[in-house]
């Protein structure tokens, strides 16, 4: 079979080799298989009452499973629950204590003016006001008894290899 390889071809797909040779195929040869047998025996044939046994087992089976699956489902949406519940009551104990706290903060400021200050002072601790008896007038001079220093404060700053040895040891010799 001749090719045309010069000729344009209007497919998308590339054009198919031909093999250079065709296998012969011996209809006389046997293939192995490594497949296994099978078992040849007929089945047992169960009677009808066993069949509907088992089906009713199977039923049941199914049955059973699906009654957990619904207890356990039920059971974690208590659980749930529960623990809203738990929250929602927390939140509110919390709301409680941050209005005890806002009524505190406002009795604390009110009761720091200077009224209930001399007042508390007086019944107390027995304070009392200054007579003009207990005040004493001290009259100073208008010196000024703030003294110039008289050390120099000399900073230095920190030096680095091999000058601060250079100064570390000429400090010591002086």
């Amino acid at each position: 079979m001749p090719r045309n390889f010069n000729k344009y071809q209007y497919e998308t797909s590339p054009r198919k080799l031909e093999p250079e040779y065709t296998p012969i195929k011996t209809p006389y040869k046997t293939k192995k298989s490594t497949a296994r047998k099978l078992n040849t025996q007929p089945k047992k044939k169960y009677s009808k009452e066993a069949q509907l046994r088992k089906q009713k087992r199977r039923a049941i089976k199914y049955l059973a499973i699906g009654f957990l699956i619904l207890f356990g489902i039920s059971y974690r949406n208590s659980q749930i629950d529960e623990n809203f519940a738990k929250v929602q009551n927390l939140k509110e104990e919390l709301a409680a204590v941050e209005k005890e706290n806002a009524q505190l903060e406002i009795s604390i400021e009110n009761g720091l003016n200077l009224n209930n200050l001399e007042q508390e002072a007086k019944e107390k601790l027995g304070m009392q006001k200054l007579n003009s008896k207990q005040i004493t007038y001290i009259t100073l001079p208008k010196t000024d008894y703030i003294e110039p220093a008289t050390e120099e404060v000399v900073i230095e700053e920190k030096e680095t290899g091999i000058k601060g040895i250079i100064n570390a040891i000429s400090n010591i010799f002086k």
